[in-house]
């Protein structure tokens, strides 16, 4: 379990919990979180527990050996990381860390040929061909935990799914709730708080993942995401609001047939559908009652209002690795809105900035991504401080002129 002290694998840990005799926890890893993975360390005895902060791993060791009840082994940093995704034991790899540090072991359980139930954004968005190669590679199983994709996946022939074209697939269609901030305009935008974006109508998430959903740059990974799973080319993928957050995808079919997946807005949904796959398990979701959602509805997104949407899919046509600098500037301008440094409506100005700032290249290598990667964060992180550098100048100014104007 990577990432176990996020939202995905707190879920995850919990279906596990229903299911005692059917699934052993080998791992539990996270970066730093060590009064969560002590306590899940003592719940579900796994052979090891890992934090890449090596500070964290020191204490969380210390807190297990005196605990009788733990026998426990814990690890240390990224190579670890790698290690226990791809040790000879493991049956299932739940890829749950956020952003690029959970693309090098995502990618080490597929060159593994493990069952790989990936939650991690990143790993396809950045470096797609390198996954899907690896995963062809070495033999594995790739399953979407995103409801979305997960949504379709359910929605499409089993033995075509990597090829739905076959199957007679015209098109995708992903849902989004619309976020915190649909309906809004861009003076209510300008002035929003890192608390207001990460409250979520429908889903209880993170909070990066939370400003991703209110600026619709959630969608853009994930529709970057879908045509990587499902082999089409973005022109196939639509995306359409639908604030019930109900119906999670849809797919049309060439004969007029459109098939989709509904269920309570509970991401144990989709994680059982992946753990359990091709069977079926109790994942703790009360059933959907269609009387009480009463309706459902549809609407096109505003990629004016939100223009990360709009980006995204201009990269993902442009290709080479506009997505993998797309992503990583929005990480930095994300945790700079996180941090009061920036204005909600700046996160995609930081965006289009690095793009137009960076050589877009074509990765053939996970180093080579890595290495864009410290170069956008790099060109993001320099963006980020000019501008605030430039705001407070501003902001001195204007104090100043008032400071000296002279009423009569």
């Amino acid at each position: 379990m990577l990432g176990s002290s996020g939202s995905i694998g707190v879920n995850t840990l919990d279906v596990l919990a229903r299911h005692p005799d059917k699934y052993e926890v080998f791992a539990l890893a996270a970066r730093s979180s060590v009064d969560t993975l002590f306590e899940q360390c003592l719940e579900f005895h796994p052979r090891y527990a890992l934090l890449t902060d090596d500070a964290a791993a020191a204490s969380l060791a210390k807190r297990l050996a005196s605990s009788a009840a733990s026998d426990t082994e814990v690890l240390a940093g990224t190579q670890a990381l790698e290690d226990i995704a791809a040790h000879a034991d493991v049956d299932i790899v739940m890829a749950a860390i956020v952003g690029s540090a959970g693309m090098a072991s995502a990618m080490a359980a597929a060159r593994a040929g493990k069952r790989l139930l990936l939650a991690n954004k990143e790993a396809l968005v950045t470096a797609g061909n390198l996954l899907m190669r690896a995963v062809e590679d070495g033999g594995a199983t790739l399953l979407p935990v995103d409801s979305e994709h997960n949504a379709i996946f359910q929605c499409l022939p089993a033995d075509s799914r990597a090829r739905p074209q076959l199957a007679g697939v015209s098109g995708l269609i992903l849902t989004a709730s619309g976020g915190p901030f649909r309906g809004k305009n861009r003076e209510f935008l300008a002035q929003v708080t890192p608390e207001q974006a990460c409250a979520h109508p429908n889903w209880d998430m993170g909070r990066k993942i939370s400003v991703d959903s209110a600026s619709l740059m959630n969608k853009g990974l994930e529709l970057a995401e879908a045509c990587w799973l499902f082999g089409l080319p973005e022109d196939q993928v639509e995306v359409v609001v639908h604030p019930q957050s109900i119906v999670h995808s849809l797919v049309r079919y060439a004969d007029g047939s459109v098939l989709a997946q509904l269920g309570e807005p509970d991401m144990r949904t989709p994680i059982a559908c992946c753990l359990a796959w091709p069977e079926r398990i109790d994942g703790g979701v009360k059933a959907l009652d269609l009387l009480a959602a009463a309706r459902l509805d549809f609407e096109p997104p505003d990629m004016e209002l939100f223009p990360c949407l709009r980006i995204a899919r201009e990269c993902i046509a442009s290709g080479g690795s506009a997505m993998a600098v797309c992503n990583a500037a929005n990480e930095i301008a994300v945790a700079a809105f996180l941090d009061g440094q920036i204005g909600f409506v700046d996160i995609a100005a930081v965006i289009e900035a690095s793009l137009a700032g960076l050589p877009l290249i074509e990765p053939r290598s996970l180093a080579e991504v890595e290495d864009i990667d410290r170069q956008a964060r790099a060109f993001a992180t320099q963006y980020v401080k000019d501008h605030r550098q430039a705001k407070n100048r501003q902001q001195a100014g204007s104090a100043g002129l008032s400071a000296g104007v002279v009423k009569v």
